[in-house]
C-alpha cells in the first residue's frame, strides 16, 4: 500500500495559530518599542528589503542568518517590533530562534506557545546533560537554513508526548532528551532556506560599555554546516538592557520604560571573503571522514532514507581540526558584530573577551544570574 504524499506545510490550523501568535507578539513588541521608549535603528530599510526579497518561497537561494550580541531577556521578541505590523503576521518569513528548554519548554502549554513561535527548544551546558553545540536543535536550525526538507527518524517516545500535533498528520518529529516530542521543523519544504537568529554568547551579558563575550560553536555550525552556506547580517542591540537591568527590583517582573534603545542592522556578508578558507577546510575535513561532503542520503521524502545534514560522526565533533575550524569562524563573527558596534561609535573592545579561557573564572559559579569574576558584568544564564 503506498504512502500519502508527503505535506508540503504545517497544516491551515496550525499556521493560523502561529501566525496569530507571531503577529499579536510583533504588535505588542512594536507598542513597546515606540510608544514607551525611544528607538534608534540603523539599517533596517536594507534589512526590509531583504526579507521582501525572500517573500517568495520558491525564489530563496539561501537561508539569512542574524546574528547579534544579547543584552536583555527581552531581546527576542522586543527588536522584532521594529518591523512593520504587516512582516509580523506572515511567519514563512520570520525568525526561527533557541530558547531555553527549562523555561520555554517547561510546561504543554508553553511548549505550544513557544513552538507556535518559532522558538527551538536549547539545553545550556552547564545545567543539562543534554546542552552543547551538538544537540538536537542545533540539527534543526542547520536543515531550517538549507536547501531542502529532511526526514529524521520517527520518535516514538516511551512518555506522553509534550506537545502533540492536534493539526498536523504525519509530520515527523524529534526529541531534544529522549522524553520530550517536538514537531521537525525542517520536515516541511515550506521551511526551505529559512531566516534563523541566534545570540552566540549563549546568555544574557549586561556589560557597562555593551562589551561581548566569547561566541559559542553552534553559530559556527551554522554558518559552516547549512547546505549552501547562508546569508549571514551581524547585528547589534543596546538599551533593552536599562529596560529589564538584572539587578532591578521590585517588580522585577515589569520592564522599565522610557529608556534608549538602539538595534543597528549590518550588511549581509560576503561569505567567501569572511568564511570561504574555513569553509573549505571543513569540506575536506568531512570528505576524509568518508561521510560525504554534504551528508545528504535519499530523497528527504517520507519513507526515505534518513537525511544526515546536521549529523556529525565523532571525527566531526572532537577532532583538534574540527575545534580549530569552529573557533576561528566563531571568532570572525564575532568581530563581524564588533563592526557594527563599533560604527555606532562604542569604545574599542577588550581583546581578552573573546576567549574563552578568559571566562574560565565564572565555570565554578553555579547559579543561572550572578556577577561576572571577569568584567563585573550582570550574567543570566536564563
Amino acid at each position: 500500500m503506498s504512502q500519502p504524499p508527503a505535506p508540503q506545510n504545517p497544516s491551515l490550523p496550525w499556521r493560523l495559530s502561529s501566525a496569530t501568535i507571531m503577529g499579536l507578539t510583533g504588535v505588542l513588541s512594536r507598542g513597546f518599542l515606540y510608544w514607551l521608549n525611544t528607538v534608534e535603528v540603523t539599517g533596517l530599510s536594507r534589512f526590509l528589503d531583504i526579507l521582501d526579497s525572500r517573500r517568495d518561497i520558491e525564489k530563496r537561494q539561501r537561508g539569512l542568518l542574524t546574528v547579534s550580541n544579547h543584552v536583555s531577556v527581552l531581546d527576542d521578541p522586543i527588536i522584532w517590533g521594529l518591523l512593520p505590523t504587516s512582516y509580523g503576521f506572515n511567519p514563512s518569513n520570520l525568525r526561527w530562534t533557541l530558547g531555553a528548554h527549562d523555561i520555554c519548554f517547561k510546561t504543554r502549554l508553553l511548549t505550544r506557545f513557544f513552538t507556535l513561535g518559532q522558538v527551538l527548544p536549547a539545553h545550556r551546558s552547564k545545567h543539562s546533560e543534554f546542552g552543547g553545540p551538538f544537540q538536537p536543535s542545533i540539527t534543526q536550525a542547520i536543515r531550517l537554513l538549507s536547501a531542502q526538507p529532511f526526514s529524521p527518524a520517527p520518535h516514538h517516545p516511551a512518555s506522553p508526548p509534550d506537545l502533540p500535533d492536534p493539526f498536523t498528520t504525519g509530520a515527523l518529529t524529534y526529541t531534544t532528551n529522549g522524553a520530550d516530542t517536538l514537531p521537525s521543523p525542517a520536515y516541511f519544504p515550506s521551511n526551505r532556506h529559512s531566516w534563523v537568529h541566534v545570540f552566540p554568547e549563549g546568555l544574557v551579558h549586561q556589560h557597562p560599555a555593551s562589551d561581548l563575550r566569547y561566541f559559542k560553536w553552534g553559530v559556527a555550525r551554522l554558518i559552516l554546516e547549512a547546505d549552501p552556506p547562508p546569508d549571514v547580517l551581524p547585528m547589534f542591540i543596546d538599551g533593552t538592557q536599562r529596560c529589564m537591568p538584572e539587578h532591578r527590583t521590585f517588580p522585577r517582573f515589569a520592564p522599565r520604560v522610557g529608556k534608549r534603545i538602539r538595534v543597528a542592522f549590518g550588511e549581509v556578508l560576503d561569505y567567501e571573503a569572511t568564511f570561504g578558507d574555513l569553509r573549505r577546510r571543513w569540506d575536506g575535513l568531512v570528505v576524509r571522514s568518508r561521510v560525504g561532503p554534504r551528508w545528504r542520503a535519499g530523497s528527504g521524502g517520507v519513507g526515505g532514507e534518513v537525511a544526515m545534514l546536521g549529523e556529525l560522526p565523532d571525527e566531526l565533533k572532537h577532532s583538534k581540526e574540527a575545534q580549530e575550524i569552529r573557533i576561528e569562524v566563531a571568532r570572525r563573527m564575532r568581530d563581524e558584530v564588533l563592526k557594527v558596534r563599533r560604527a555606532l561609535g562604542y569604545p574599542e573592545p577588550d581583546p581578552l573577551l573573546s576567549d574563552a579561557a578568559t571566562w574560565r573564572a565564572d565555570d565554578e559559579i553555579e547559579a543561572k544570574k550572578y556577577k561576572s569574576r571577569v568584567d563585573g558584568s550582570e550574567i543570566n544564564q536564563d
